[in-house]
């Protein structure tokens, strides 16, 4: 049996129970191939209760950069639930290796030839070495990871510094996940040829990137956005904004004089209230958002249309997980599109950004609240389980110091007063955006009045269907004017091709490595990455320019496909869906054999493990 070998190209996979304090293991050892300054990205598979079931923490090890879910087989396993063994033996791929707790002695129905299985009696060994049950359960992780250090030829002192920098200020706790580091590290020596095939060497591939997961860069984003008001329902996966956003409210939004918080946190009853908070937080004056997923954008919609129509600022972080209903709470999808474009009832439309990193989540959700109040309107930043929850490469943030707040056409007491005849809703300048007042602002004009009913250009309430159609026909011209606002399309790609492929978010990841692919295979193809919607002329441009457009999105119904045909009416036969709904983030191998297929080009075999190569094996 030949076994996989490669160096800094590989996925390595770790199947462990819901609650044990694995997860900080398996994080240590994706800071440590990263501290290696190799590109490496983990995904946290988790079940939706507290603890109990299987979890997975799928990493991906690749030099070039492609850090997209891969799909197919995995190449090491080490699993440490016999729940899931028998699945997770039958997930590594031929040559691969499985390493398992063999304090207990392996079922003969679940051996393979043609796999490697490494067996390392990790509970016996706690067991001698501690005497706390709690103790024994953690210190198992850190056995086999510092096992893996030797088995995958990385470096000891990695982990030693990272250890030593987690508990800086805990000295036993130093000591100890030393010792159990070791542990492992000195019996994986002791009884296995080390390294393996697989291995992690140093490179110099990261540069000055760091590595975080996207509800922690949205949550800075808020605060250099200048948010100061919070309210929310928790919700999964979008609980670690509000999270993360009283962490650093608490460092930057204190006063150091007097101690006293410049900011609000509102745990509500429930999404209702919720959003309620925020659009009035909004109206007064303050820059206010929530966070939350599907269910909530569901339950926020009859107020996100007051918003909308009464034309007040609000800014929504909708962390999209798979729907519909509660679906499946812990797997990601693309899946709230429509439903956010076009959340309320009757004629309403509104804005979205579409990040696809950490940094992005950092910049749009800033640039959120400057858009919000410009276009007096809600805007919703469309993130998703997979970029919200896991921790991802990403270029370092910027900020300049000197950037001012865009608070829009706020007219203060001095301009009141040089206004003889004020409408809250008369169109002045042409753009289909009003002028609008703060609650106090002058202390005898009621400028600030503001009407979710049907109304005159004066805010007062009317049912004349002229005066109705007129208020209507303006807020889609601020709706066109939005285009000139928001973030531009991406054409990522360009390879003079007939054929293109739009696409937005964490497909990016995927779509990268996809289009590397198809260039090997002899297919050109251009791409262009949507960024925020309303659609500007460049999408438009782009389509023409293009024989066939495949759309890829991760939903079932080919969400941004409908939006592009109903809002820059497109015809349906020029655009090509390519879907995955699986709950699963898309993968290069997906893509490529779905255009493949399509074009009718299915020979020769496409590969079902990498798009990219297949791995070298030797004896």
């Amino acid at each position: 049996m030949n076994p996989i070998a490669a160096v800094n190209d590989f996925v390595i996979k770790f199947a462990n129970v819901n609650g044990t304090g694995s997860s900080s293991a398996n994080g240590l050892f994706v800071k440590a191939v990263f501290r290696m300054g190799v590109p490496v990205s983990a995904r946290n598979i988790f079940p939706s209760n507290i603890q109990g079931l299987p979890t997975w923490y799928q990493v991906r090890i690749n030099e070039q950069g492609y850090l997209g879910r891969r799909g197919g087989a995995v190449d090491f396993m080490v699993s440490l639930n016999p729940q899931s063994m028998q699945k997770d033996i039958a997930e590594v791929q031929s040559g691969g290796y499985f390493l398992y707790d063999s304090t207990k002695p392996l079922d003969p129905s679940l051996q393979r030839d043609d796999i490697h299985f490494i067996a390392i009696p990790l509970m016996e060994i706690c067991i001698r070495e501690y005497t706390d049950a709690r103790q024994r359960q953690l210190f198992k992780n850190v056995i086999y990871i510092g096992a893996l250090c030797a088995l995958l030829d990385m470096e000891f002192q990695v982990f030693v510094d990272l250890i030593q920098e987690q508990f800086r200020s805990k000295e036993k706790l130093i000591s100890s996940n030393i010792h159990a580091l070791e542990l492992g590290y000195k019996y994986a020596q002791e009884h296995f040829q080390c390294p393996l095939g697989l291995k992690i060497h140093r490179r110099d591939k990261v540069g000055d990137a760091i590595m975080l997961d996207g509800n922690t860069a949205t949550a800075l984003g808020a605060i250099y956005g200048g948010a100061t008001v919070a309210a929310w329902y928790p919700i999964t996966p979008s609980t670690s904004v509000v999270d993360a956003f009283d962490k650093y409210a608490n460092r930057l939004r204190v006063d150091p004089a007097s101690g006293k918080k410049n900011f609000a946190i509102i745990q509500a009853e429930d999404e209702l209230a919720a959003i309620g908070m925020v659009i009035g937080a909004n109206w007064n004056g303050a820059r206010s958002f929530t966070a939350t997923s599907g269910p909530g954008v569901s339950l926020m919609s009859e107020f996100l249309g007051l918003a909308y129509f009464a034309e007040i600022p609000a800014v929504l972080i909708d962390v999209q997980r798979a729907g519909p209903s509660t679906g499946m709470p812990t797997r990601t999808q693309q899946s709230d599109i429509l439903c956010a474009a076009y959340a309320s009832h009757g004629d309403t439309k509104h804005v979205l950004l579409f990040p696809s990193t950490p940094k992005e989540c950092f910049e749009m959700t800033a640039d959120a609240f400057d858009l919000a109040e410009q276009l007096q309107t809600p805007v919703i930043v469309m993130s998703d389980l997979d970029l919200g929850m896991n921790d991802h490469m990403s270029e370092p943030f910027d900020w300049d110091d000197e950037r001012k707040y865009k608070r829009g056409k706020v007219l203060n007491a001095e301009q009141l007063e040089a206004i003889s005849d004020f409408g809250r809703y008369t169109d002045v300048d042409g753009d289909g955006i009003c002028y609008r007042t703060i609650p106090g602002t002058h202390p005898q004009k009621g400028a600030f009045f503001t009407r979710g009913t049907s109304r005159d250009t004066k805010a007062i309430y009317t049912e004349d269907g002229e005066k109705y159609v007129e208020n209507m026909d303006r807020l889609i011209k601020k709706f066109e004017t939005a285009k000139h606002y928001v973030h531009k399309p991406e054409l990522s790609h360009n390879n003079d091709a007939r054929i293109g492929m739009l696409y937005f978010g964490t497909s990016s990841h995927a779509v990268n490595e996809a289009i590397a692919a198809l260039k090997e295979q002899g297919e050109k193809m251009d791409a262009m990455r949507i960024r925020a919607f309303p659609f500007n002329r460049d999408i438009d441009d782009f389509i023409a320019a293009h024989d066939k457009v495949f759309v890829v999105e991760q939903n079932r119904d080919a969400q941004l496909r409908s939006l592009l045909m109903i809002e820059n009416h497109v015809p349906c036969t020029k655009l090509l869906s390519v879907l995955n709904y699986d709950g699963m983030p898309i993968t290069a191998t997906q893509i490529v054999n779905e255009i493949q297929r399509q074009l009718g080009r299915v020979e020769p075999p496409l590969a079902s493990v990498t798009p990219i190569h297949q791995h070298k094996q030797e004896s």
